[in-house]
């Protein structure tokens, strides 16, 4: 046995005799005569173990060729595009997206492979790979020298046509997914470098698994200002990208946001407000307990900001939340059950913590009996006691929130007095004046407040229900009773 034979039988590459002999002549060639055979042989052998790679998770820019084993999970179309020079011929491309059990990563074939590939190439195939690896706008990429067929090797990787959240990865594209449309933006144009008008805009969906955000380019933006959260929406075609180490799905010019009847459960999965901390992004659930008229404020560079404050609460306790920019302009009324999703927990006014709502953060009203999943399974009697409407009449209340210049502001702090202590605002006692004392009614409303008493909410006043009954924050419920003033003495609640 020879020198090159002894070598290439102690590789691990998938390289032929033949195929490794004829390298270690193109090499001692190349040297000029400064290597002998031998010597070749072990040079060749350094570069093919380089080149092999364990997995799509080992590729990464800097890695002058790699070599390995993917199943195709989505085919792209030919693109073609005019190359430098009068006399030179149009270039075609193709985008084609594999995965192996480490990871997933786009491919790139170029002209006659990029063609060939259009006609042969089917999803689910094995492609056995061989190229460079480059940094592209979807991550790390691979220019594909070489590339065949693998009809012995099983690649344990599942091709989906529909997608959950969970499911999204880096690097997917043709991605078909369903979810309940949480949260929309607004149209925002920005300038290319080639002197065109961009229009980006986004969305938030959410399913059973999870949530994710949406980027909408160009003519595909609109469709954040013409549909309404709540409803079910299908992203087609869509490709996952990364922002700030977050999964986002982007559509193009290719894919579409389009409404369907469907049923879809998103269940947000919160913090309670007492095991917030500062310094935490966190996710809350909870009622509306008051909201306080929108703010506008000068930022430095000149530009106008906007603010509002509302206060939410749960089964443990209540957090005042900022609402900045277009988050401001979302309608919530006392009584709303609504999510916060990545909110900024941070040192707040007279030495309490509150929440800050910016561009990243999801605003999202539940129905009334949407089940949440909070931190704590059981309410804290004395956090409760502590957050009713009574704890609203000394300061406490979202009057006193941020404003743009990040200084407090209590100008609302007359508001707050109103409150007094039976719960009841001086607005709604005016109201309910000409209900006589004792007289027996019946009360429907939201609860806003759970424990003993309850506290009821119908939109126009509310009232302190004084029952046993086992209710929870945001249910409907119907209150029978004698009432005094704010107050009703249930016999009944239901």
């Amino acid at each position: 046995m020879g020198v090159i034979d002894e070598v290439h039988g102690d590789l691990d590459a998938d390289i032929s005799l033949d195929e490794f002999r004829d390298a270690v002549e193109e090499k001692v060639e190349q040297m000029g005569g400064l290597a002998d055979e031998e010597t070749a042989a072990m040079l060749i052998a350094h570069e093919l173990d380089e080149s092999e790679v364990n997995g799509v998770a080992d590729i990464e820019p800097g890695i002058e060729e790699v070599k390995f084993v993917a199943k195709v999970t989505s085919i792209g179309d030919v693109r073609s595009f005019e190359r430098d020079g009068d006399d030179a011929e149009d270039g075609h491309v193709l985008n084609v997206d594999v995965a192996d059990e480490t990871g997933s990563i786009r491919i790139s074939l170029w002209d006659e492979q990029a063609q060939a590939a259009d006609e042969q190439l089917e999803t689910g195939q094995v492609l056995r790979i061989k190229g460079r690896p480059t940094d592209g706008y979807s991550g790390t990429e691979v220019n594909v020298d070489q590339v065949e067929p693998d009809e012995d090797t099983e690649v344990d990787v599942q091709v989906q046509d529909s997608y959950s959240v969970s499911d999204l990865s880096l690097g997917l594209s043709d991605v078909n997914l369903q979810g309940k449309l949480l949260d929309t933006g607004t149209v925002r144009t920005f300038d290319r470098d080639d002197g065109s008008e961009g229009r980006v805009a986004n969305l938030t969906v959410g399913d059973e698994t999870g949530r994710i955000r949406i980027t909408l380019w160009d003519e595909r933006a609109d469709a954040a200002e013409e549909l309404d959260p709540g409803i079910a929406v299908e992203i087609v075609d869509g490709y996952v990208r990364e922002r700030d180490g977050n999964l986002e799905l982007h559509v193009g010019n290719r894919g579409a946001v389009e409404e369907i009847d469907a049923d879809i459960e998103y269940v947000p999965e919160s913090t309670s407000i007492v095991d917030l901390e500062i310094g935490d992004t966190a996710d809350i659930v909870g009622v509306i307990r008051s909201t306080d008229p929108k703010r506008t404020f000068d930022r430095d560079d000149g530009s106008e900001g906007q603010v509002k404050n509302v206060r939410v609460q749960d089964e443990t306790g209540d957090i005042r939340v900022a609402l900045w920019g277009e988050k401001a302009d979302r309608e919530l009324a006392p009584g709303d059950k609504a999510a916060f999703a990545d909110v900024s927990i941070k040192d707040g006014w007279a030495d309490d913590i509150e929440a800050s709502a910016g561009w990243q953060s999801t605003i999202s009203v539940l129905d009334s009996d949407s089940p949440t999943d909070v931190g704590s399974d059981e309410a804290d009697e004395t956090a409760q006691s502590e957050t009713g409407l009574d704890a609203f009449g000394n300061g406490s209340d979202g009057s006193g929130g941020s404003d743009g210049s990040g200084e407090s502001d209590d100008s609302g702090g007359d508001d707050a007095e109103r409150a007094t202590d039976s719960g009841t605002t001086t607005e709604t006692t005016t109201t309910t004046a000409t209900a006589a004392d004792g007289e027996y009614v019946e009360f429907t409303g939201t609860v806003v407040q759970a424990g003993n008493p309850v506290v009821l909410d119908d939109g126009e006043e509310t009232v302190s229900v004084e029952t046993d009954a086992d209710v929870h924050l945001g249910q409907e419920v119907t209150a029978r009773g004698e009432r005094r003033g704010g107050k009703i003495d249930a016999e009944d609640v239901f």
